[in-house]
């Protein structure tokens, strides 16, 4: 199967509107960034596959659930892992992550939930229990008459 690079402005038979891609300018400073002396068959979709990657992490789905226009799932996944060891992911951010100017507006918003799988209630479903009987979490006898007393003095 061979895959055909398809720009974000252009239109094509495989060209979803979800789907991220790096634009003209994002590439240029990204290209020269890009390990090209490595042994074996020289990789020739690199704006495929790593705007992949970037969508991947963008979404937060599986791997396995990238997009077939980026490629086999698998080439994305080692071309991201091999990458992460050799340290080349952190000069790409911090060449991106640095801004020729200032933004004219910005947001924060750090919301953000995630709760373990066992947190909705696990095997047999929710249950309302209560922690402790009626009788228990009343307030015990031995501290009603001493924070009575506290309380009138």
């Amino acid at each position: 199967m061979k895959i055909q690079w398809v720009g974000p402005h252009e239109s094509g038979p495989a060209m979803r509107a979800n789907l991220f891609w790096f634009s003209d300018e994002q590439w240029a400073k990204i290209e020269p960034l890009i390990p090209m002396n490595r042994p074996g068959c020289k990789p020739r979709n690199n704006r495929t596959i790593l705007s992949g990657i970037k969508f991947v992490i963008k979404v937060g789905c599986r791997w396995q659930d990238c997009p077939p226009e980026y490629g086999p799932y698998t080439t994305v996944y080692n071309r991201f892992n091999r990458w992460s060891a050799r340290g080349i992911w952190q000069r790409v951010f911090e060449t991106v992550a640095d801004p020729a100017e200032p933004p004219e507006e910005g947001a924060l918003d750090s919301t953000h939930v995630k709760a373990h799988r066992c947190a909705g209630g696990g095997k047999g479903g929710l249950w309302n229990r209560r922690s402790a009987s009626p009788e228990a979490a009343a307030t015990a006898s031995f501290t009603a008459l001493p924070t009575s007393i506290a309380a009138r003095g």
